[in-house]
């Protein structure tokens, strides 16, 4: 029996209710599928920022190195700086496990209603593959005469080569590994020329090697106009760490909102980690109102990660027949609570009927 060992970060607000709704399908698959999982849950976030003043141990990273992976449920608290919470705890762990790789789907289920008009079930289906370790969120940069008139801040682009070949390269197997016909890059290499014309360069070295899919390369301000006005078109998407985090959020909506979307961030053979795109909505938190579809999604992206693909496909179908049944919460116009459509998915994931409840 293949045991793995997963680190749980419930974290902050609504984190802790989606989680929860994720191992219960985590544990209903282990028994019936031969799988173990060996759960050490964490209590870092916000609470333990305030009471210890940052929001995990210095100890914590080699703590995780020892994890298979990291279900990690959401960081964020309206008394905390976000760079706080983000720098603490979420960028560290990508950094320190070279977690390259952040893949963001987006699929229009059945029973969902985009914002966009006439657009049916799963017209929109699509991968955004995010480069996520450089870019403009290295925290590279400065200010100068701060706080003055004269106040200059610099931010910077770092774009490596090895950085861009290796997501590129990544994008294109995830394309042909699932079928996917189109590869699309998206930049500005209009305006940034350096990192824009490196991009362009890699992605006709590597796509020479995949003459089967079809390429193309749109600028970020086309892309997010073009998405909303015909997103079918697009079926993997690559890109920088910071146009990566703008349009998979647009490609979210667009599919019926972030509560429904994951991600996972991941380096070969390395720690993992996967966290519904969402925050941590403190408002709405232990009211039983928020969409755990964003986290059980998580799972399947996990068992993927995990080499049970089918067990995967498995939780993703389940997903979709609860937007169908109209099993969801508020935001999707349900009426059902968090643990509701938890166990209705649960219950269909592993093959039980669970239309009556």
């Amino acid at each position: 029996m293949a045991t793995h060992k997963i680190a749980i970060v419930k974290g902050d607000g609504i984190g802790v209710d989606v989680v929860n709704e994720g191992m219960k399908v985590l544990d209903a698959l282990a028994p019936k599928y031969g799988i173990s999982w060996d759960y050490t849950e964490f209590p870092w976030g916000s609470d333990y920022y305030f009471e210890h003043g940052e929001m995990m141990p210095a100890s914590a990273l080699d703590t995780l190195a020892d994890f298979n992976a990291v279900f990690l449920g959401a960081v964020g608290h309206p008394d905390i700086q976000d760079n706080i919470t983000l720098d603490g705890l979420l960028l560290p762990i990508r950094r320190r496990f070279d977690q390259y790789i952040c893949l963001r789907p987006s699929v229009l289920y059945p029973g969902v209603t985009s914002p966009l008009s006439g657009k049916n079930p799963y017209d929109i289906d699509l991968t955004v593959v995010r480069e996520n370790t450089e870019g403009a969120y290295t925290g590279m940069g400065g200010s100068f005469k701060t706080g003055t008139s004269d106040e200059v801040a610099i931010e910077e682009d770092v774009n490596t080569r090895k950085g861009v070949e290796r997501i590129i390269w990544a994008a294109f197997e995830f394309a042909g590994s699932r079928g996917r016909g189109r590869v699309t890059l998206v930049d500005k290499a209009n305006v940034q020329r350096h990192a824009g014309g490196l991009w362009r360069r890699v992605f006709a070295e590597v796509g020479a090697a995949y003459a089967d899919i079809e390429q193309d390369a749109m600028y970020v301000d086309a892309m997010v106009m073009d998405l909303v006005r015909r997103p079918e078109r697009y079926e993997v998407i690559v890109t920088s760490n910071l146009f990566g985090d703008i349009v998979s959020d647009l490609a979210a909506e667009v599919t019926g909102g972030l509560g429904l979307a994951p991600s996972a961030n991941i380096h070969p053979g390395r720690v993992a980690l996967f966290e519904p795109v969402h925050g941590s909505a403190p408002d709405i938190a232990g009211k039983g109102i928020a969409n755990p579809i964003g986290a059980i999604r998580c799972v399947s992206l996990m068992l993927d990660h995990f080499g049970r693909s089918d067990l995967g496909e498995r939780v993703e179908a389940a997903v979709a027949g609860s937007v169908e049944a109209g099993k969801t919460t508020p935001d999707l116009g349900g009426e059902y609570s968090t643990e509701d459509v938890g166990q209705w998915i649960t219950a269909r994931v592993v093959g039980v009927h669970a239309a009556s409840t």
